[in-house]
């Protein structure tokens, strides 16, 4: 009998540290969690939100793989800039950071030191009270984190977006978007909380329809050409920092032993979101929604292992386009929408 319950004690405990060690993966998983990136430079932008537009209401989703250091050190509003990493340190640490997983790490710690070290917990009497104080301290530890989240939580109010004069585009083509004049009260109590907004302020070089044209060929052009997996045809289409972006995916694809076939490439909207000059470039960032064929295929059979070769999937990402002085544009960084 004595032996059983050695084994049995011996059971629990592996139980209670496995337990543990999975909250806390659980937490860590959580504190990874991102959503949608982008590749790519948008010159002194790069690490910049776009404006938003009809076609991408939404933020555009940051660079985070760019060849463009980033030097921004938000001068313009630091204490924002302290808050959101101050919050973001604070959402890490989750109940079992900081204080609570020093003491809980080290009861944990020591009831296994104890459990090698040939004296264990003290028999299932000791086994039990240390897993009561442990729940007792976490409860407590956890309703003190919360009083205090309460009691230091910023209160927020939604922003409302800007209204336009005109219902949105309907049918294929771009459109270079017009801010409207309602709610210009409220937009202005509230422009330092809101996105910036597509306007004809934003459009700095005066982009023409036939630049826009030029982008909804190059959305074509690159897609087919991704498909295909045309590297040459590839590097002409986009600079050569895009390009390394685009064939490290396509050689992962490679490695997976799958192939990524993009047709019926077709823009259903697009509008631009800003235009500058730097350096002697011309840089244009467009939101375009278009649809595809965009199935994964298996590169030794030809089966379809992702997608749907009879349906197509729309997309809304915003595009950043490159061009010196009388030369053609070039594809410079893609960015996701959420």
């Amino acid at each position: 009998m004595l032996s059983r319950l050695r084994r049995f004690k011996h059971v629990l405990s592996v139980m209670v540290i496995g337990m543990a060690v999975s909250l806390a993966a659980v937490d860590f998983a959580e504190a990874r969690r991102a959503g949608s990136s982008g590749f790519g430079s948008r010159g002194t932008r790069t690490y910049s939100a776009p404006p938003t537009t009809r076609t991408a209401p939404d933020t555009a989703a940051p660079i985070q793989r760019s060849m463009t250091p980033n030097t921004q050190t938000n001068a313009a509003n630091p204490g924002m800039a302290a808050g959101q990493q101050a919050a973001g340190q604070q959402a890490r640490r989750g109940l079992f950071g900081g204080f609570g997983g020093g003491i809980l790490g080290g009861l944990f710690l020591g009831g296994l030191f104890g459990m090698m070290m040939g004296h264990g917990f003290g028999g299932l009497a000791g086994m039990f009270g240390m897993l009561f104080q442990m729940l007792l301290i976490g409860g407590l530890i956890f309703l003190l984190m919360r009083m205090f989240a309460r009691r230091t939580q910023p209160a927020t109010g939604s922003a409302s977006r800007y209204s336009y004069d005109a219902p949105p585009a309907q049918g294929a083509g771009f459109r270079i978007p017009q801010m409207g004049s309602a709610g210009a009260a409220a937009a202005g109590a509230a422009a330092a909380t809101r996105p910036r907004v597509a306007s004809k302020a934003t459009d700095e070089i005066g982009i023409t329809n036939g630049d826009l044209d030029a982008f909804e060929r190059l959305l074509t052009d690159v897609q087919s050409a991704y498909g295909a997996e045309d590297y040459a045809r590839l590097r002409v289409l986009a600079t050569p920092e895009a390009m390394s972006y685009l064939a490290e995916e396509l050689g992962e694809n490679a490695t997976q032993g799958v192939r990524n076939e993009v047709t019926d490439v077709r823009l259903l909207q697009g509008d631009l979101a800003e235009s500058w000059r730097e350096n002697g470039l011309d840089y244009a960032t467009v939101a375009m929604r278009y649809q595809s064929i965009d199935v994964m295929r298996n590169r030794k059979t030809g089966a379809v292992t992702q997608g749907d070769p009879a349906t197509p999937t729309q997309t809304t990402e915003v595009w950043t386009f490159v061009r010196k002085p009388g030369e053609d544009w070039k594809l410079s960084a893609i960015q996701g929408t959420d």
